[in-house]
Protein backbone atom coordinates (compact mmCIF):
# COMPACT_ATOMS: atom_id res chain seq x y z
CA UNK A 1 0.00 0.00 0.00
CA UNK A 2 1.23 3.35 -1.10
CA UNK A 3 2.54 6.00 1.75
CA UNK A 4 0.07 8.25 2.43
CA UNK A 5 1.77 11.79 2.87
CA UNK A 6 0.21 15.16 4.01
CA UNK A 7 2.12 18.50 3.16
CA UNK A 8 1.65 21.33 5.69
CA UNK A 9 2.88 25.00 4.35
CA UNK A 10 2.80 26.89 7.57
CA UNK A 11 2.99 30.89 7.19
CA UNK A 12 2.37 33.68 9.77
CA UNK A 13 1.08 36.97 10.72
CA UNK A 14 2.37 39.34 13.56
CA UNK A 15 5.35 39.04 16.19
CA UNK A 16 6.07 38.14 19.34
CA UNK A 17 6.29 41.78 20.21
CA UNK A 18 4.27 43.76 22.17
CA UNK A 19 0.51 44.69 21.76
CA UNK A 20 0.49 47.28 19.15
CA UNK A 21 -3.04 49.05 18.01
CA UNK A 22 -2.00 48.69 14.35
CA UNK A 23 -1.12 44.58 14.69
CA UNK A 24 -3.64 43.54 17.25
CA UNK A 25 -3.37 39.80 16.16
CA UNK A 26 -1.49 36.88 15.47
CA UNK A 27 -2.28 34.38 13.06
CA UNK A 28 -0.92 30.95 12.04
CA UNK A 29 -2.41 29.35 8.98
CA UNK A 30 -1.43 26.04 7.72
CA UNK A 31 -2.68 24.62 3.85
CA UNK A 32 -2.96 21.00 4.27
CA UNK A 33 -2.09 19.25 0.80
CA UNK A 34 -2.44 15.74 0.44
CA UNK A 35 -0.02 14.57 -1.93
CA UNK A 36 -2.08 12.20 -4.62
CA UNK A 37 -3.50 15.14 -5.45
CA UNK A 38 -1.77 15.92 -8.53
CA UNK A 39 -0.93 20.02 -9.06
CA UNK A 40 1.65 20.41 -11.11
CA UNK A 41 -0.31 22.18 -13.63
CA UNK A 42 -1.73 24.35 -12.00
CA UNK A 43 1.95 25.12 -10.78
CA UNK A 44 2.91 25.26 -14.15
CA UNK A 45 0.06 27.53 -15.56
CA UNK A 46 0.75 29.96 -12.58
CA UNK A 47 4.48 29.83 -13.55
CA UNK A 48 3.63 30.31 -17.10
CA UNK A 49 1.27 33.41 -16.11
CA UNK A 50 3.62 35.22 -13.86
CA UNK A 51 6.94 34.93 -16.91
CA UNK A 52 4.13 36.03 -19.38
CA UNK A 53 3.54 39.90 -17.35
CA UNK A 54 7.03 40.35 -16.38
CA UNK A 55 7.52 38.62 -12.88
CA UNK A 56 9.38 35.50 -13.85
CA UNK A 57 10.31 33.19 -10.50
CA UNK A 58 8.30 35.38 -8.54
CA UNK A 59 7.34 35.05 -5.29
CA UNK A 60 4.06 36.59 -4.46
CA UNK A 61 3.94 37.58 -0.89
CA UNK A 62 0.56 39.21 -0.63
CA UNK A 63 1.02 41.61 2.54
CA UNK A 64 3.72 43.81 1.11
CA UNK A 65 2.02 43.44 -2.25
CA UNK A 66 -1.63 45.06 -1.18
CA UNK A 67 0.14 48.03 0.85
CA UNK A 68 2.64 48.69 -2.22
CA UNK A 69 5.98 48.05 0.03
CA UNK A 70 9.18 45.95 -0.39
CA UNK A 71 9.87 44.99 -4.34
CA UNK A 72 6.28 46.30 -5.11
CA UNK A 73 7.03 49.93 -3.71
CA UNK A 74 7.09 51.17 -7.23
CA UNK A 75 4.39 48.66 -9.08
CA UNK A 76 1.04 50.38 -10.39
CA UNK A 77 -2.05 49.73 -8.92
CA UNK A 78 -3.08 47.54 -11.59
CA UNK A 79 0.90 45.30 -12.29
CA UNK A 80 0.33 44.64 -8.13
CA UNK A 81 -3.78 44.03 -8.66
CA UNK A 82 -2.82 41.68 -11.66
CA UNK A 83 -0.41 39.48 -9.26
CA UNK A 84 -3.16 39.27 -6.20
CA UNK A 85 -5.41 37.31 -8.36
CA UNK A 86 -3.17 35.36 -10.23
CA UNK A 87 -2.63 33.53 -7.11
CA UNK A 88 -6.18 34.15 -5.42
CA UNK A 89 -7.35 32.41 -8.30
CA UNK A 90 -4.85 29.58 -8.34
CA UNK A 91 -5.41 28.83 -4.49
CA UNK A 92 -8.77 28.63 -5.05
CA UNK A 93 -8.73 26.22 -7.86
CA UNK A 94 -6.54 23.81 -5.85
CA UNK A 95 -7.84 20.59 -3.90
CA UNK A 96 -6.78 21.60 -0.41
CA UNK A 97 -7.77 22.26 2.68
CA UNK A 98 -6.64 24.75 5.70
CA UNK A 99 -7.03 25.71 8.96
CA UNK A 100 -6.07 29.27 10.58
CA UNK A 101 -5.37 29.98 14.48
CA UNK A 102 -6.34 33.49 15.63
CA UNK A 103 -4.33 34.76 18.83
CA UNK A 104 -5.58 38.55 20.19
CA UNK A 105 -2.44 40.06 20.90
CA UNK A 106 -4.19 42.35 23.47
CA UNK A 107 -4.92 39.46 25.85
CA UNK A 108 -1.53 38.48 26.05
CA UNK A 109 0.20 40.90 28.76
CA UNK A 110 3.77 38.97 27.77
CA UNK A 111 5.63 37.04 25.69
CA UNK A 112 5.24 33.62 27.59
CA UNK A 113 1.40 34.43 27.82
CA UNK A 114 1.17 34.42 24.14
CA UNK A 115 3.70 31.41 23.47
CA UNK A 116 1.57 29.92 25.71
CA UNK A 117 -1.90 31.06 23.52
CA UNK A 118 -0.23 30.33 20.31
CA UNK A 119 0.74 26.65 21.35
CA UNK A 120 -2.67 25.56 22.43
CA UNK A 121 -4.24 26.93 19.67
CA UNK A 122 -2.45 25.20 17.16
CA UNK A 123 -2.79 21.92 19.16
CA UNK A 124 -6.78 22.61 19.67
CA UNK A 125 -6.68 22.72 15.80
CA UNK A 126 -4.87 19.97 15.33
CA UNK A 127 -6.89 17.88 17.70
CA UNK A 128 -9.73 19.27 16.36
CA UNK A 129 -9.38 17.88 12.84
CA UNK A 130 -7.88 14.64 14.19
CA UNK A 131 -9.21 11.90 11.49
CA UNK A 132 -7.73 14.08 8.69
CA UNK A 133 -4.46 14.29 9.97
CA UNK A 134 -4.43 10.33 11.12
CA UNK A 135 -5.05 9.34 7.22
CA UNK A 136 -1.48 9.93 7.13
CA UNK A 137 1.53 8.16 7.47
CA UNK A 138 3.73 11.40 7.30
CA UNK A 139 3.41 14.45 7.56
CA UNK A 140 5.99 17.37 6.13
CA UNK A 141 5.87 20.88 7.46
CA UNK A 142 7.09 23.54 5.21
CA UNK A 143 7.91 26.73 6.98
CA UNK A 144 10.56 29.17 6.23
CA UNK A 145 11.74 29.28 9.97
CA UNK A 146 10.83 33.42 9.74
CA UNK A 147 10.28 32.95 13.75
CA UNK A 148 12.84 31.57 15.63
CA UNK A 149 9.48 31.30 18.55
CA UNK A 150 6.86 29.89 16.28
CA UNK A 151 9.56 27.26 14.91
CA UNK A 152 10.35 25.87 18.17
CA UNK A 153 5.97 26.55 18.85
CA UNK A 154 5.89 24.21 15.47
CA UNK A 155 8.35 21.46 16.72
CA UNK A 156 6.87 21.25 20.20
CA UNK A 157 3.68 20.72 18.75
CA UNK A 158 3.55 18.64 15.71
CA UNK A 159 6.26 16.32 17.44
CA UNK A 160 4.05 15.72 20.54
CA UNK A 161 1.07 14.92 19.07
CA UNK A 162 2.76 13.32 15.91
CA UNK A 163 5.22 10.33 15.89
CA UNK A 164 6.11 10.72 11.91
CA UNK A 165 6.84 14.17 11.32
CA UNK A 166 9.62 16.06 9.06
CA UNK A 167 10.18 20.16 9.02
CA UNK A 168 11.62 21.74 5.89
CA UNK A 169 12.98 25.37 5.81
CA UNK A 170 11.26 26.36 2.41
CA UNK A 171 12.31 29.52 0.08
CA UNK A 172 9.00 30.67 -0.64
CA UNK A 173 10.09 31.15 -4.45
CA UNK A 174 10.39 27.50 -4.65
CA UNK A 175 6.49 26.68 -3.49
CA UNK A 176 3.51 28.17 -4.47
CA UNK A 177 1.52 26.54 -1.44
CA UNK A 178 3.77 27.93 0.80
CA UNK A 179 2.87 31.79 -1.15
CA UNK A 180 -0.90 30.59 -1.05
CA UNK A 181 -0.30 30.16 3.06
CA UNK A 182 0.74 33.56 2.85
CA UNK A 183 -2.07 34.35 0.90
CA UNK A 184 -4.77 32.92 3.54
CA UNK A 185 -3.12 34.15 6.14
CA UNK A 186 -3.50 38.02 4.74
CA UNK A 187 -6.94 37.16 4.12
CA UNK A 188 -7.96 36.00 7.54
CA UNK A 189 -6.11 39.23 9.05
CA UNK A 190 -8.66 41.02 6.89
CA UNK A 191 -11.31 39.81 7.82
CA UNK A 192 -10.94 40.22 11.37
CA UNK A 193 -9.75 44.08 10.63
CA UNK A 194 -12.80 44.53 8.22
CA UNK A 195 -15.14 43.79 10.90
CA UNK A 196 -14.68 46.77 13.82
CA UNK A 197 -13.36 48.54 10.20
CA UNK A 198 -9.85 49.23 11.08
CA UNK A 199 -7.89 48.61 7.02
CA UNK A 200 -5.64 50.64 6.27
CA UNK A 201 -5.22 53.46 3.70
CA UNK A 202 -3.31 50.97 1.48
CA UNK A 203 -5.90 47.98 2.16
CA UNK A 204 -8.52 50.57 1.75
CA UNK A 205 -7.31 51.39 -1.74
CA UNK A 206 -6.47 47.93 -3.22
CA UNK A 207 -9.90 46.82 -2.42
CA UNK A 208 -11.80 50.04 -2.59
CA UNK A 209 -14.77 49.02 0.21
CA UNK A 210 -15.30 46.52 2.23
CA UNK A 211 -18.57 44.83 0.40
CA UNK A 212 -16.56 44.63 -2.79
CA UNK A 213 -13.87 42.76 -0.21
CA UNK A 214 -16.23 40.55 1.20
CA UNK A 215 -18.56 39.72 -2.15
CA UNK A 216 -15.28 39.06 -4.15
CA UNK A 217 -12.56 37.41 -2.17
CA UNK A 218 -13.50 36.65 1.77
CA UNK A 219 -16.68 34.78 0.71
CA UNK A 220 -14.49 32.35 -1.27
CA UNK A 221 -12.28 31.39 1.98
Amino acid sequence: MAEKILSVFIDESGDFGPYDFHAPFYLVAMVLHNQDVDISKNVDDLESHLANIGYKQHAIHTGPLIRRESVYANDLMEERKRLFNALFNFARKLDFRYVCAKIRKDECPDVITLTARISKAIAGILKEHQNFWEQFNRIIIYYDNGQIELTKILTSVFNTLYANVEFRKVKPVDYKLFQAADLICTMELLAEKAEPNSFSKSEQEFFVQYETLKRTILSRY
